[in-house]
Order: structure tokens, then sequence, then C-alpha cells
């Protein structure tokens, strides 16, 4: 829907996909994949990609300009609240003052599940520091909502492991939150197709986060122009507003006044 805006902090999009640009071939498929997909954010990992960190090595920007998509960039790798604080500021440095960022701090690279305790204290001093910050956080609706309190400008719980493909693995936890959130809810990490995406917005969350999921299909350009469709298709239908469901209880399709009856 032309209308259906998603808001993020003062900044609105008509795309409710972000994507991320790690994984792909290369940047010409990253470039095709990002069109593919509609997204009008994507995420850039400060420590794995250049964004003009390493002068005269290929840049991002160059096929991913800032004057035509919102870069989200983000602390993936950092595993203290110091460590994401530090690169965000850089990342700020590099694209003349952009505020707009992704907070993560994980807990192991095992799980890559995320450290809540240091991602409090990194939200609390990016906050103050004048940033606008999505974070990345557990389904812990608790945690979701102290966020929040500290100025976070979208929470965004994992559906399961990054990278995993698992899917939506708690949808309750996940409602907990929605229903309670006054910023964006954005599911990130551990969609692995469509399907996954689509039952996200139907749920109710504002977006969804992917990377891997296209990145790693055998067809990543056609599976970002999935990704795009199952996102319209599940924000339209929790829009709409499904029918109830109905345990034991069937109801006819077709209406049954007026059916003719043999014999009569």
């Amino acid at each position: 829907m032309s209308n259906d805006i998603l808001k993020v902090g003062s900044r609105a999009f008509s795309s409710r996909l972000l994507v991320g640009t790690g994984k792909y071939r290369d940047f010409d498929q990253t470039r095709e994949a990002v069109d593919a997909s509609g997204a009008q954010i994507i995420t850039v990992a400060i420590r794995r990609t250049n964004i003009g960190q390493e002068p005269g090595q290929p840049s991002l920007l160059d096929v991913l300009p800032p004057d035509r998509y919102t870069l989200l960039p983000n602390t993936a790798g950092c595993y203290t609240a110091d460590d994401a604080v530090r690169t965000l500021r850089l990342a700020r440095e590099l694209l003349d003052g952009h505020n707009l960022v992704k907070l993560e701090v994980l807990g192991d690279s095992t799980t890559l599940f995320p450290d809540m305790p240091q991602t409090l204290i990194a939200a609390e001093t990016l906050v103050r520091d004048g940033f606008d910050v999505m974070v990345y956080c557990s389904d812990d609706p608790i945690q979701a909502k102290r966020l929040e309190e500290i100025g976070c400008v979208a929470v965004m719980p994992l559906a399961s492991l990054i990278g995993s493909g698992m899917g939506i693995l708690n949808p309750w936890n996940l409602r907990l939150i929605i229903d309670n959130a006054k910023v964006p809810v954005i599911v990130d990490a551990g969609v692995g197709t469509a399907s996954d995406a689509a039952i996200a917005m139907e749920l109710g969350c504002d977006g969804v986060l992917m990377n891997t999921a296209i990145a790693a299909a055998q067809d990543p350009v056609r599976m970002a122009g999935a990704m795009r469709k199952a996102v319209e298709a599940g924000r339209d239908a929790f829009l709409a507003g499904r029918m109830p469901r109905k345990l034991y209880s069937a109801t006819p399709s077709s209406p049954a006044a007026g059916l003719i009856t043999p014999g009569v």
C-alpha cells in the first residue's frame, strides 16, 4: 500500500524489507539483489565492508550510493559495549554525520546471541551521543521495553539464531513485544525463506531484516524478489485481519441459504 509508511525515528520508508550486504559473490550481485528486494534500508557491517575506511579499495558506496539508499551501519562482530560504540562513531565519521545505526553486541561466536547487559550499556551511550539506534535484541519483552525506554528508535528481536534459517521459533514472545511496543518492531535474524517473512509480517511486525536468507540462496536475486512479495503480502494480510480460528467448527465456504433441495 503506497500510503502504508514505515516510520523509524524521523525517517519514513515505503519498503518494510531491510537487507544486508554480506556473503554475496561480489558487489555487482549485491546491487542486483538489493534492487530486486526493493529495500530502502541497507545494513553494512563496518568491520567487514569497506565504506571508505580502506582508501584505494573497492567500496560498497560505489554500487549502493547513500543518496539512493539509507545505509544502516551495524556492529556485527562486536562483543563489548565499548567496541560497538567505537565502531558506530567511526561509521558516523565516514558517512558525514549519518546517525541512523544498528546496534548489536554479541554474546559468543557460536550462537551469535545478543549479550543484553552489554547491549543496554551501549544503547544508553549511543542515544546520549545523538544516534538513532535500531537494536538487535533477544525476544524478551522486558528487555525490548527497556531498550525502547532508553530511546532506541526500533527494537529488532531475533526470530532464531543469525544465519540459521530456522524461521520464527517463538511467535508468542514476538506478539508480546509487538503488543507493548511504541516503536517499530523488526524481526532480525533467522528468516530462511519467503514464508518466514510473511509470517513475521502477519504477526504484526513492522518489518523484517535479512541477509543470509537471500545471499545464501541458490539464486539470490530471485530470492530477493520473493522476499519482497512475501513482506508485502504478510503486511496486507495483517492489515486485512484474518478470519478467526474455529477449532472443531466447520463453516461452509458458500452460503447455505437458498439451497436447491431434491424432490421439493
